[in-house]
């Protein structure tokens, strides 16, 4: 008798995905809460608590490089597996670490890095395979999970902080980030995944580095990092400098540009269809300069929430859509491309820091977000290129499975 597969239950397996992400900042919101606790918990300094930030990008980076290119060789069931395995260790390694010492916590957070790149290595084009005429759309309502879990994390921290003492308070915390962990693991399990693009086309693996090289892709890539710079950077700085400058704690702004976030994800798909992908990759660009360009001028609550509001809605789209039209319009790509994307911005993200620091200590406030201002004109440049470069040839269009790109 010929063994039948069970059929590939789509709707379960990209709410795997959603829930994973979710994972991935519920994690970040209880890392950031926990950061000074740990500091008194281990009696480390502020430099060697800086390793753990060191240690989760290092792994990250590793991983999602590493998984992008396995996915296409493994599968990308195995690989979510390992991620699954790699939260719930990492998670629970970093409770029980007192026991053990600082090395202990530093490799538990290297873990949960690990995890989290490949994590993201399997979610992106396993939304960009279940849904090959949406892609952007769904790419989209993936990553709504990321916004999702930091308002998640960041209410059950506050929610929990009152109840119990610092040396408990924090283990308690850390431990709800299992709860998101596990549930992705009982979606996946006993599922069967579908073959990502570039293998289900019987395309060549090695293609993916032509890919990698075509003139178009590399211009992604160069926008992709002042993209990422621009929705990273400045959060890093919005606490302190709003505290400063307008006297509304930065928090309650981050908490409200990430609703902006999380509802405009979940409509990606419906705007880039109505504006095109680079349409809204343009507009975005504006949008965030302009946000940004209203909270270094900002003296008051309400001109610092427009200033907000414009940000939120600028930086939303602009890494989900990158990720989208690499999947439309670099499919023999595979798994690897939008891995590489992620890696580049998250690279672009971890550098900007220091500088707009930097830049605050030199300028002062308002001089940060008028510095970070300027960031989105290049990459505008390049979507408007881009965007004419289409209408030329009758319009954006979403290559099949193993068409070549640009």
């Amino acid at each position: 008798m010929t063994r039948t597969e069970p059929p590939v239950n789509r709707g379960r397996l990209f709410l795997a995905g959603c829930v994973a992400m979710v994972t991935l900042a519920v994690t970040f919101a209880v890392r950031a809460d926990i950061l000074a606790s740990l500091g008194r918990e281990f009696g480390i300094s502020h430099a060697r608590q800086g390793l753990l930030a060191t240690a989760i990008s290092a792994g990250y980076l590793v991983a999602i490089l590493a998984g992008g290119h396995l996915a296409d060789i493994l599968g990308m069931g195995r690989l979510l597996g390992i991620a699954c395995a790699g939260h719930l260790a990492g998670i629970t390694l970093t409770i029980l670490s007192p026991a053990f010492g600082f090395p202990a916590l530093l490799a538990a957070t290297l873990v949960v890095g690990v995890a989290d790149g490949v994590a993201e290595a399997v979610m992106n084009p396993l939304a960009a395979t279940l849904y090959p005429h949406d892609r952007t759309g769904r790419i989209s309502i993936l990553h709504a999970g990321w916004p999702a879990g930091l308002i998640l994390g960041g209410l059950l921290c506050l929610a929990i902080t009152p109840w119990f003492s610092e040396a408990a308070g924090w283990r308690v915390k850390m431990a709800t980030a299992l709860l998101p962990a596990a549930a992705y693991g009982f979606l996946i399990r006993g599922q069967r995944f579908p073959r990502t693009a570039l293998a289900g086309s019987g395309g060549a693996v090695g293609s993916r580095w032509r890919e990698a090289v075509r003139p178009g892709f590399l211009l992604l890539m160069v926008a992709m990092v002042f993209c990422a710079a621009t929705e990273v950077g400045p959060d890093q700085w919005i606490g302190s400098v709003m505290t400063e400058t307008v006297g509304v704690r930065g928090i309650a702004f981050l908490m409200y540009t990430s609703v902006i976030m999380f509802v405009m994800r979940l409509n990606g798909g419906a705007l880039s269809r109505w504006l095109t992908p680079f349409g809204l990759l343009s507009g975005s660009c504006l949008a965030a300069g302009a946000g940004l360009l209203a909270l270094s001028r900002a003296v008051t609550p309400g001109t610092a929430l427009v200033g907000a509001t414009l940000f939120g809605i600028g930086k939303t789209c602009l890494w989900t859509t990158l990720l989208g039209v690499t999947a439309d319009r670099y499919p023999r790509g595979g798994s690897f491309l939008p891995a590489v994307v992620s890696a580049v911005g998250m690279s672009a993200a971890g550098a900007i820091g220091p500088v707009m620091g930097a830049v605050y200590d030199r300028w002062g406030a308002a001089m940060t977000f008028r510095f970070a201002s300027g960031l989105p004109l290049v990459p505008l440049v390049i979507f408007i290129g881009f965007g004419l470069w289409h209408r030329s040839r009758g319009g954006y269009r979403r290559l099949a499975p193993g068409g070549r790109g640009d």
